[in-house]
């Protein structure tokens, strides 16, 4: 459990705010190390970083400090790390001065990156673009999008940049509302620079760099979603995403900032596409491992849709063997595999206490194969998650969506659209590897395997 070593917000920054993170001998007391001068644990983590995780658990327990992208970052480890840090009932932690570092130069003021009040009023007026209304408006766009491309599959194919352009396109169309072409070609290209700055090792948007080019990435972008958001606003939208947003209110009835509008939908479809790309890849790797595993789902979404590939928004519930191996595929290869924050006051964890100002980070790839919470863990088992199952394990030993106020606003359409591929995929084909195929996964910023993912398409 985690105690406060101070109960009341400061009326000025701590010193460790003021004069930026805690040098070493503020964190001496904590077990760690900071690896090679200048670049600290940096490469490491970089070459492999659930590795270098399970190292430095075995080596120095639960919590341990470690220097890595130019400070001193605490990791706490575990599913009581994760609710502490995630439900963060006495709003001990920043998410804005946790995310801001990697993510301030291409998705400042995205919902991840604020904290308290502003995230909650902000939530709640986003929270419109996923009600019955327009997720049901979605569901139709996911049919026929989906359906168009998966009928063209048949055969050998590099899976992941397949599903990475199609779930860019699909976000054109239900996020935008725009149709595919030069246009949604043109904000698609900017989104993927965006995502690769977000880990450039150089962090300054200098010429011929990743960097610049997601900065440049996001110029584009709030140009075109600032034209079009006041063009929405005079002219009224449909039921896409965007336009929701647009016209989206706060509980005083005023409409959101312009800017604030623009600024969620960067965010939005960055953090949509990208970890929609790396769940259906994993998902679509373990049931071609695992061919009992597509049977079952098969069978209960024949069942379900009659042997229809649409599925209807209304029978979408219905898919629950097919939700649960998706939750076991958000096990296996969480897209977002580490959370951080900033402590804003001291506190107390694991019988240590990390002072104020410190970045603190949770794991959860590391606890989602935790065998004290997943007997076996290494196995795709989907059954681990029946309401039975669930019950009867530690509430934040699986965090795919994050938890607490900062729980995925999403996680709902990301539900609907892996399942309405799941109907459109396994109505029509068996999924194939080759005997003994184990492709290596990159790690950093989402998941993705470094080959693109073999795989193999039989028509049925």
């Amino acid at each position: 459990m985690a105690t406060l070593a101070a109960d009341v917000v400061p009326d000025t920054p701590p010193k460790h705010w003021r004069e930026g993170n805690p040098a070493l001998g503020d964190l001496a007391h904590i077990p760690g190390e900071g690896g090679y001068p200048l670049v600290g644990n940096t490469l490491k983590m970089l070459a492999d970083p659930h590795g270098f995780t399970r190292s430095m658990v075995e080596k120095f327990g639960n919590v341990y400090r470690n220097k890595a992208f130019g400070g001193w970052v605490v990791a706490l480890v575990g599913a009581d790390a994760n609710e502490l840090i995630l439900f963060d009932r006495q709003k001990l932690f920043s998410s804005e001065q946790g995310w801001g570092p990697v993510l301030d130069k291409l998705f400042p003021r995205g919902l991840m990156l604020m904290d308290f009040d502003h995230h909650r009023a902000d939530r709640k007026a986003l929270s419109i673009a996923f009600k019955p209304g327009p997720m049901r408006h979605y569901a139709g766009s996911l049919n026929r999008g989906i359906s168009d491309a998966v009928k063209n599959w048949e055969g050998e194919m590099k899976f992941y940049p397949v599903i990475k352009k199609l779930t860019l396109d699909l976000a054109a169309d239900s996020f935008i509302g725009i149709e595919w072409g030069p246009e949604a070609d043109k904000i698609n290209e900017a989104f993927v620079n965006m995502v690769q700055a977000s880990v450039a090792p150089v962090r300054q948007p200098l010429p011929f760099t990743l960097m610049r080019k997601g900065v440049k990435g996001r110029e584009f972008l709030v140009d075109y979603f600032t034209k079009e958001t006041h063009r929405r606003r005079k002219e009224g939208g449909g039921q896409d995403m965007f336009s929701q947003f647009a016209t989206a209110e706060r509980e005083d009835g005023s409409l959101l900032p312009v800017e604030e509008v623009v600024d969620h939908m960067n965010f939005l479809m960055m953090a949509a596409h990208d970890t929609i790309t790396s769940s259906a890849t994993s998902l679509i790797y373990l049931l071609a491992k695992n061919p009992e595993w597509q049977e079952k789902l098969r069978a209960e979404i024949t069942a379900i849709t009659g042997g229809a590939s649409d599925v209807g928004y209304d029978d979408l519930g219905k898919l629950e063997l097919t939700e649960m191996a998706f939750k076991e595929a958000l096990r296996m290869v969480p897209p977002v595999p580490s959370t951080p924050r900033r402590a804003l006051r001291d506190f107390e964890f694991g019988g240590y206490t990390i002072p104020a100002g410190t970045p603190v980070g949770i794991n959860a790839q590391y606890v989602h194969h935790m065998e004290e919470h997943w007997p076996e863990p290494e196995k795709f088992d989907p059954l681990r998650f029946t309401t039975d199952q669930v019950k009867a394990r530690h509430k934040y030993a699986w965090v795919p969506f994050g938890g607490g106020a900062h729980m995925c606003l999403g996680l709902h359409f990301a539900y609907m659209q892996v399942k309405i591929l799941m109907a459109q995929v396994l109505t029509r084909y068996q999924i194939e590897i080759e005997d003994g195929y184990d492709p290596a996964w990159k790690a950093w910023p989402i998941p993705q395997p470094k080959d693109g993912l073999k795989v193999a398409f039989r028509p049925l």
